[in-house]
């Protein structure tokens, strides 16, 4: 499920990028899939919470899971929605060239991928890190903000083109929070304690 969000997130911003229709309705497809994992998986969890009442360390796997799960399943309707602004925008020439939003992309992607490694190692150090790279998703979405905002008092004529890019800024901004949310739930699955990033 985690390897399919991830791509999803990549296949969406590389359909906007190119004016790849084809990619981003492919990318719009494939949320079903992810909705029937993430069933699939929450079906699994309650049934072992059920069948074996399982305690302390083995309960907190499967909250996790659950957790995460929801998490996974939310970054892939973001990855939805920026496919969906690739079809909305068409074959329009870009305002202006793409370069700090498939930046942000490779980053947020970059957070899923280090959140799972860290769920399959039960590394502390790998979550801290990857939540560590949220403030440079930060950074770029307000500099990507800042940039489009510029843009439009400029240019009245690139306004409604560069509200989509904002929409697009604003769910990678997202996807980046998510990411965060697993690399926390992976710190509590290891240590028992609910931490939050900006109690670091």
């Amino acid at each position: 499920m985690g390897a399919l969000v991830e791509d999803q997130i990549r296949r969406a911003v590389r359909a906007l990028t190119e004016r790849d229709l084809g990619a981003a309705r492919e990318v719009i497809a494939d949320d079903d899939r992810v909705d029937h994992l993430e069933m699939d998986i929450e079906r699994r969890c309650l049934t072992l919470l059920a069948l074996q009442q399982p305690l302390a360390g083995d309960l907190r796997v499967i909250s996790t899971v659950l957790k995460i799960i929801t998490d996974l399943e939310r970054m892939a309707d973001h990855a939805t929605d920026i496919a969906q602004v690739a079809v909305r925008l068409g074959d329009q020439p870009p305002v202006k060239p793409l370069v700090d939003i498939p930046q942000m992309a490779r980053l947020a992607s970059s957070m899923v991928r280090a959140a799972l490694n860290a769920y399959v190692h039960r590394s502390l150090e790998e979550a801290w890190a990857m939540i560590r790279l949220d403030d440079d998703v930060d950074r770029l979405f307000a500099q990507i903000f800042r940039d489009l905002l510029e843009l439009m008092r400029d240019r009245p004529d690139t306004v409604a083109q560069a509200t989509y890019l904002l929409f697009v800024a604003n769910y990678l901004e997202r996807i980046g929070d998510h990411a965060t949310n697993l690399g926390e739930w992976v710190i509590y699955m290891v240590t028992g304690d609910r931490q939050r990033k900006h109690l670091e």
